[in-house]
């Protein structure tokens, strides 16, 4: 019998194959309604895993995500949504998932269990004393997951684990725990669900907030993003307008001249200065929009 939450039966969902249409999605986001509460009690372990991340990243380090099925799906996206919205440099934030790219549309439930390819990946991503690990899994047993936290470890790298279940074995790997008790899901073991939906909130958390802590944001305004799509432009428009009390149509012009850098855009037009005097008012401040608005002359 496993000792994982994540597998046991859920004993408001056991006659779901007899319930109406109406009666199943209600159970279901019924179910879903308990995700939220479960992310509310790990925040104090979000919050210490926020300040490790973004303090490594203030010390150049990086950080990688390392799961297996729906939890490696759910990293790779985080990683891969860092660029268009943080310009987060290549390289910076990583995911993997077991399986490779292949496993992102596929299913390959043996995966999982492969050390050989989460020691493959550790060696890819060369942790260093400097970077943040993070394994993610519902069960939080998983070799893959386990062998790569160990690896990671033994490189010095800070270790963080993302798990739903109480008992499981990274705990005692991960210097960090983020324990999101979801229970038991509607359909038994199908862990894409509500313990799915756990690590897609606290993934937001983490590198969303990381983000903020080192200045990717101005306020609530997405100051660093890539405007590479229509979209993006009229946003990033907008931003500038906003943070710059001017009309949109001028900011478009201003964002034109900074070579669609937001905040380059914002110092040229709130400090007078030329394109290159933004950049280097930036650098002195770390890239970080409030305090040359608040610092320089």
């Amino acid at each position: 019998m496993t000792d994982s939450l994540t597998e046991k039966s859920n004993s408001k969902t056991k006659n779901i194959d007899l319930m109406k249409t109406s009666e199943i999605v209600k159970v279901i986001n019924n179910e879903d309604k308990k995700v939220a509460k479960a992310v509310e009690k790990a925040l104090p372990e979000i919050t210490k895993a926020v300040d490790i991340i973004s303090q490594s990243f203030l010390n150049g380090g990086r950080l990688a995500y390392f799961g297996a099925g729906t939890s490696g799906r759910l990293g790779v996206l985080d990683a891969s949504e860092c660029w268009p919205t943080f310009s987060a440099p290549d390289g910076m934030i990583t995911g993997f998932i077991a399986g490779g790219d292949y496993a992102l549309k596929h299913s390959i439930e043996g995966a999982e269990d492969d050390k050989t390819e989460a020691l493959k990946h550790i060696k890819e991503f060369k942790p260093t004393k400097k970077d943040v690990v993070v394994g993610i899994s519902a069960s939080g047993n998983p070799n893959y997951v386990l062998t790569a936290l160990t690896e990671a470890k033994k490189k010095g790298a800070k270790t963080i684990g993302i798990t739903s279940n109480p008992n499981a074995k990274l705990k005692d790997i991960a210097d960090l725990t983020i324990l999101t008790v979801v229970r038991e899901e509607a359909i038994t073991g199908s862990s894409r669900m509500k313990s799915g939906t756990a690590q897609k909130m606290v993934l937001n958390m983490l590198s969303t907030a990381s983000m903020v802590k080192i200045g990717k944001t101005y306020g609530n305004y997405m100051i660093d993003l890539q405007p590479v799509c229509d979209k993006l432009i009229d946003r990033a428009n907008r931003i500038i307008a906003a943070i710059c009390k001017i009309p949109v149509a001028k900011a478009e012009t201003y964002r034109i001249k900074a070579d669609n850098n937001v905040k380059v855009a914002c110092v040229m037009y709130l400090k007078g200065c030329t394109k290159q005097q933004a950049k280097q008012k930036l650098k002195k401040h770390n890239g970080i929009l409030r305090k040359v608005l608040r610092d320089e002359k």
